[in-house]
């Protein structure tokens, strides 16, 4: 059959082309399976994430800024403080035979504070010592100064009550230096000392010395010391105190005993 129509004229023509149609196809049908496959412009393309990517964005929600927002708060106590203040002094123990009270008073120091109620305070102070009329009697002598110096070193403690008032107490060890002068004395040395002359303290062997001069007093002492004291606030970084400390120093028998009130201001 093939045979009889090759033998129509024009077949070969017609079988070339419909060749040539069948081959144009093939190869449009592979091309069109070559071609990569572009994305529809409407609608977006979306891929997912690296795990790093999202733990960054994740870190990114925490940013700087959000941290920086977070203030933090204030401190509401201070490191350091420091304190100034004078008024008058009480003697007690047997400073108190000799020495009157009323003599004036003034002290300084300093604290480390941990926190809000615990510090490490240390303060210097001075006390005047005035002799009693009778003192003067025993040591046979017109006039006289005498003095106490003293170290305080005290663990301290503050009580807020109100965000006006509040009060503190300390205690610790102390370092006492007293000294004083006689204006002249009409004591003969080698005599027996008499109470006064012990607690002025330059009697060798219950006796006045007889090489060196008994006029002067120079002790130094150790001892310990305590005490509280209220506060009210008059700025924000300043306040008002008043306190009360006793001290003590003793030294082969020789004691000092003093208690020193002040008011003054810290901040």
């Amino acid at each position: 059959m093939i045979r009889k129509f090759a033998t129509i004229p024009g077949f070969s023509i017609v079988q070339s082309v419909i060749l040539m149609m069948i081959l144009a196809g093939v190869a449009t049908v592979h091309a069109q399976q070559t071609q990569p496959q572009q994305p529809s412009p409407t609608q977006p393309q979306t891929q997912p994430q690296p795990d790093n990517q999202q733990s960054s964005s994740s870190q990114q929600e925490e940013s700087p800024e959000e941290l920086g927002s977070r203030k933090k708060k204030p401190k509401d106590y201070k490191n350091w403080t420091f304190n100034v203040g004078g008024g008058a002094n009480a003697t007690s123990g047997t400073t108190r035979t000799y020495v009157r009270s009323g003599g004036p008073t003034v002290t300084a120091g300093v604290a480390r504070n941990a926190n809000k109620y615990l510090g490490l305070r240390l303060d210097f102070q001075f006390n005047d010592l005035p002799l009693r009329t009778s003192a003067l009697q025993l040591a046979q002598a017109p006039g006289s100064n005498s003095r106490v110096y003293s170290l305080n070193l005290d663990p301290i403690v503050n009580v807020p009550v109100t965000k006006l008032w509040g009060g503190y107490f300390f205690g610790g060890p102390s370092f006492l230096h007293r000294s004083g002068k006689l204006d002249s004395s009409t004591a003969v040395p080698g005599d027996l000392c008499n109470g006064f002359f012990l607690w002025w303290g330059p009697c060798r062997a219950g006796s006045l010395p007889l090489f060196s001069d008994f006029l002067h007093s120079s002790q130094n002492e150790f001892g310990a010391n305590f005490g509280g004291g209220i506060t009210r606030k008059i700025h924000s970084d300043i306040e008002f105190y008043a306190e009360f400390r006793y001290l003590h120093g003793s030294r082969n028998g020789i004691t000092t005993d003093t208690r020193p009130i002040t008011i003054g201001i810290r901040w």
